[in-house]
C-alpha cells in the first residue's frame, strides 16, 4: 500500500510568514514543508508538497493522488469556502482527506465558518498554527496504519 501523502495548499499560502502574520504566524510554507518533510521521513511516509493560487491546478492534483496517494493534507485557502469544484474532486477519490487550517476560521468572518471541504474530510485540524499540518501528518499516519 502506497504511503504517499500529497500535501496541498491553496491560494495565499505561498505567502504564508509574510501575510497577515498576526493571523497566520511567521513561519514560511517552505520551513513548514521542510519540517513536515522531516516528519513525515520519521513516520514512513512519503511527501509531496504543492501549493498553487489556481483552482483548476488544485483539483488537477486531487484527480492526480487518486491513483497515487494514500492521503492528502490539504489547505485549501479561501477555496475551502467557495469551491464546489474542489470538493467534487475530493469526492471522486477514496483515500484518506485531511483538512488543515492555520487560523481558528470559527472565530473569523461569518463567511469562513463553513468550509465545504469539511463535508468530505476524514479529520479537519482548525486553529492549531502551522503546527496542524504536523498533526495532520502524524493523523494520516496512524489512519495508514
Amino acid at each position: 500500500m502506497s504511503k504517499l501523502v500529497y500535501f496541498l495548499n491553496g491560494p495565499n499560502l505561498n505567502l504564508l510568514g509574510l501575510r497577515q502574520p498576526e493571523v497566520y504566524g511567521g513561519t514560511t510554507l517552505a520551513e513548514v514543508e521542510a519540517e513536515c518533510t522531516a516528519l513525515a521521513g520519521e513516520l514512513g511516509l512519503e511527501l509531496r508538497c504543492l501549493q498553487s493560487n489556481h483552482e483548476g491546478q488544485m483539483v488537477d492534483w486531487i484527480q492526480e493522488a487518486r491513483s497515487e496517494a494514500a492521503a492528502i493534507v490539504i489547505n485549501p485557502g479561501a477555496y475551502s469556502h467557495t469551491s464546489i469544484a474542489i470538493l467534487d474532486a475530493l469526492n471522486a477519490i477514496e483515500c484518506k482527506v485531511f483538512e488543515v487550517h492555520v487560523s481558528n476560521i470559527h472565530a473569523r468572518e461569518t463567511f469562513r465558518h463553513h468550509s465545504l471541504v469539511s463535508l468530505r474530510a476524514d479529520g479537519i485540524i482548525v486553529g492549531c498554527g502551522t503546527h496542524g499540518y504536523q498533526l495532520a501528518l502524524r493523523q494520516a499516519a496512524h489512519t495508514l496504519g
